[in-house]
């Protein structure tokens, strides 16, 4: 154990020399994190409004028509596009240049029309076989069937009460009760779901995914003190000691290690206290990932660093699976916008099952059950590079 405990120091010691590398380790995932984020709506600010845009034109200007555009405008589906100088010429144009999805014309006349009970049809401008089109139409049609059903119960409560409720009490009486209608659906999030913003969904992807990727940009200092060692004899001048090679092995495995570790506990704690990712959510289970990711991509340093004869190859061989395992892994495009196809692929990538991990905890705000899974296909891995490496190291020439 102290050989191990001797070999580990002095690979830490070593790759601890050039503080300017460690630092850019910590520093480059934070940029490429807020970069991302970024792009992801980060700092997108207050939400935006989700609702299809309509352009509206009133030629009619009676109380009817503006009772409408009051009803549209607490649409939650449709948002109210106007602009009184535009013509219906100029809303078709729009429409047609996509420019707007839909248009609505009050037609002149339109609350005479509704006060006498006649039958009355705005004018929409839209393309009824889009997915936006059908929705704008549907929510159009709503509105006006919801006035027209208060304009006739306006009608006849002023008839029965013989004028002691007066029209216009009664009307807006009328569409003051669709805000409270007798059945509604409300929407609800459990309470161990934490809501997040969308920022906070952005760097709940975007930090660990960085943090990954660099964790294997980190292996080419690491695997360069091995090739170094080799370069330098010191390996041929240990082994002829009553250093074991198994020794060896977990030495330079265990200096890693406490390379990634560091670096993973670093950008962890600046995620959590800066980016305000939930890593708390299960603090056991964000260990239990990070500690098996750590312990993935240490094996996989170690074998490179046995691979590689020179310097180049270590930096081709560590270079090549960081960009390969952060493409299939979901590290710059999330695995859930892919389909199902490239989802089953992308799970080759071990990087792959330590996001989901860290996904099931900061975004999906799951618990330890979650991340058994991953933590196993993640310490599955670790034990495959760690006796790919052992088989190297044995079959080598310095043996």
């Amino acid at each position: 154990m102290i050989r191990i405990l001797d070999i580990a120091f002095n690979d830490v010691r070593q790759l601890m020399h050039d503080r300017m590398t460690f630092i850019f380790l910590l520093v480059m995932p934070i940029a490429f994190t807020l970069m991302f984020g970024y792009a992801f709506g980060a700092f997108g600010g207050s939400p935006s409004d989700t609702r299809l845009p309509v352009g509206y034109l009133d030629l009619d200007g009676s109380s009817l028509s503006k009772r409408l555009h009051g009803v549209l405008a607490a649409s939650q589906v449709v948002r109210l596009d106007e602009d009184q100088t535009r013509t219906p010429a100029d809303l078709d144009r729009l429409v047609a240049d996509d420019k707007l999805p839909a248009a609505v014309v009050v037609p002149a006349g339109y609350g005479r029309a509704m006060a006498s009970g006649k039958s009355v049809k705005l004018t929409l401008i839209a393309d009824t076989g889009s997915t936006a089109g059908t929705t704008i139409e549907a929510e159009i049609l709503s509105a006006a069937n919801r006035l027209d059903g208060a304009v006739t119960t306006a009608a006849i409560t002023e008839r029965v009460t013989q004028g002691r409720a007066p029209y216009a009490h009664a009307l807006d009486s009328a569409l003051a009760a669709w805000d409270k209608p007798p059945i509604a659906v409300a929407e609800t999030t459990s309470g161990a779901i934490r809501r997040q913003s969308g920022g906070d969904m952005a760097f709940a992807h975007t930090a660990p995914a960085f943090m990954l990727q660099f964790a294997i940009a980190g292996l080419l200092t690491a695997a360069q003190v091995i090739v170094a060692e080799r370069k330098s004899r010191a390996l041929q001048r240990l082994l002829t000691t009553a250093t074991r090679r198994v020794h060896i092995l977990l030495g330079h495995y265990m200096a890693m290690l406490i390379l990634i570790l560091t670096q993973f506990m670093l950008l962890i704690l600046f995620g959590a206290l800066v980016l305000k990712v939930n890593y708390a959510q299960d603090v056991g289970a964000t260990l239990l990932v990070a500690v098996s990711a750590a312990l993935c991509i240490a094996a996989l340093g170690l074998f490179i660093g046995i691979l590689a004869k020179t310097e180049e190859q270590a930096v081709i061989f560590s270079l090549i699976p960081m960009f390969v395992f952060s493409g299939l892994g979901g590290v710059w495009v999330p695995l859930e916008v892919t389909g199902p196809t490239f989802q089953a692929v992308g799970h080759v990538s071990p990087l792959a099952w330590a996001m989901d991990g860290f996904q099931n905890i900061a975004m999906r705000g799951l618990g330890l059950s979650t991340v058994l899974l991953p933590a196993a296909a993640l310490v599955g891995y670790a034990a495959l590079f760690f006796t790919l490496a052992a088989w190297r190291f044995w079959t080598a020439e310095e043996r």
